[in-house]
């Protein structure tokens, strides 16, 4: 089965950190961008950040820049978004996305559509 398979997420309190991993399984990250996205409670789903195939080239939301690091091991099929200084706004569901290899998606930024979403996790930064 293909799929994205997230990990991380939790409850932290504000200024904490927090890592998200995004694992493929059945197929690989190679040449592809990856995307993260959040959607907080009754807003409007919004891209977080971006990882161009090769890494070598990533783009942040402005709400983030400076505090969230995005990052991929392409040995261990796997996408990380390191996020630090963590602020109550950040609370959402956070999911990564990637698109098949057939619409060569593998600069950032990366707009719709996605062929593959991990399942969600939740963020939830309080006190």
């Amino acid at each position: 089965q293909l799929q994205l398979v997230q990990s991380g997420g939790g409850l932290v309190q504000p200024g904490g950190s927090l890592r998200l991993s995004c694992a493929a399984s059945g197929f690989t990250l190679d040449y592809r961008a990856i995307g993260w996205f959040r959607q907080a409670p009754g807003r409007e789903r919004e891209g977080v950040s971006c990882i161009s195939s090769s890494g070598g080239d990533t783009n942040y939301a402005d709400s983030v820049k400076g505090r969230f690091t995005i990052s991929r091991d392409n040995a261990k099929n796997t996408v990380y978004l390191q996020m630090n200084s963590l602020k109550p706004e950040d609370t959402a569901i956070y999911y990564c996305a990637t698109k098949a290899l057939f619409r060569s998606g593998s600069r950032c930024p990366l707009g719709p559509p996605f062929d593959y979403w991990g399942q969600g996790t939740q963020v939830t930064v309080s006190s």
